[in-house]
């Protein structure tokens, strides 16, 4: 079931809201077509309208869905949506349900990646490809969570409340810790500020949660084309292995873009577009 809204305060693009098993979530769709079909998703805190450059020169050769996971920017998580690797994956594919979408590439970043791959694993003849952004190991990302995201976070019941009382410092603290000192890192962080202002959500302890009781099932089988996009000037990331998702995924393509930081694909978005098209296209 889906309803349209208008923008309000923070919207740039026309969204829809769609319900799941997983929550109310928004998103925006460029419209029914022909095309291949690419969805992809924020890295919260961004929200949709921090991949509109993204979305603006894909849009004219692929129809673009973009929404927003359940906890993140307007999509709001049901109560049984613990953010696991199963959740997360079927929630993108009851997305494609919706849409009426047989096949996507899948362009997914961090954390979001998993469920990317999860979906791939479970419902291989409708991921035609992976584009994965920032997304190292499982084991990797376990790590990285040990060492950026405070230790209350990751204590159920008392991680959503500080996360809830003190979601706009610990935005304003990520920005600057995920991106390198030459980027514009204020307008990121303004929009993520101005959405958390006007009703966003931020369940940063929710996903981390969710995703530390997770192990990555085996994918021996699993042949979806993937690449792999690495920000080599992200902070947070200095220790991380790129590579260390090829055990997974062997056949993988690994590109680093070296002039950017947590979000190569909306901090280099002319770059990134074009290596998405070339892939979507190859396996269209």
């Amino acid at each position: 079931m889906m309803r349209s809204h208008s923008a309000n305060h923070t919207e740039q693009l026309p969204t829809s809201t769609v319900e799941t098993a997983a929550g109310s979530i928004r998103l925006y769709d460029s419209g029914k077509s022909a095309k291949p079909s690419v969805i992809m998703v924020p890295d919260g805190p961004n929200v949709i309208e921090h991949c509109a450059p993204l979305i603006r020169l894909l849009e004219s050769k692929v129809r673009v869905i973009c929404f927003d996971m359940p906890g993140f920017g307007y999509s709001i998580p049901a109560t049984s949506h613990l953010h696991s690797l199963n959740q997360g994956a079927q929630l993108i594919l009851s997305v494609m349900d919706s849409l009426g979408i047989g096949s996507a590439t899948l362009a997914f970043s961090c954390a979001n990646g998993f469920y990317a791959l999860n979906a791939a694993r479970m419902e291989p003849a409708r991921v035609t490809s992976l584009m994965l952004s920032q997304t190292p190991s499982l084991v990797a990302m376990h790590a990285w969570v040990g060492r950026i995201i405070p230790r209350p976070l990751l204590i159920p019941i008392v991680g959503q409340i500080a996360t809830w009382l003190f979601r706009r410092k610990l935005i304003t603290r990520w920005y600057p810790a995920a991106l390198p000192r030459t980027a514009n890192v204020s307008s990121f962080r303004e929009r993520a500020l101005d959405a958390i202002s006007h009703g966003a959500c931020f369940c940063l302890a929710g996903v981390v949660q969710g995703l530390t009781r997770e192990a990555m099932p085996p994918m021996d089988d699993m042949k979806t084309p993937c690449t792999m996009v690495w920000g080599g000037g992200d902070p947070s990331h200095t220790v991380t292995d790129p590579l260390s998702l090829l055990h997974l995924v062997p056949h993988a393509k690994v590109i680093t873009f070296k002039d950017c930081g947590h979000f190569p694909d909306i901090e280099r978005h002319t770059r990134f577009s074009a290596l998405l098209l070339e892939q979507v296209m190859r396996y269209a």
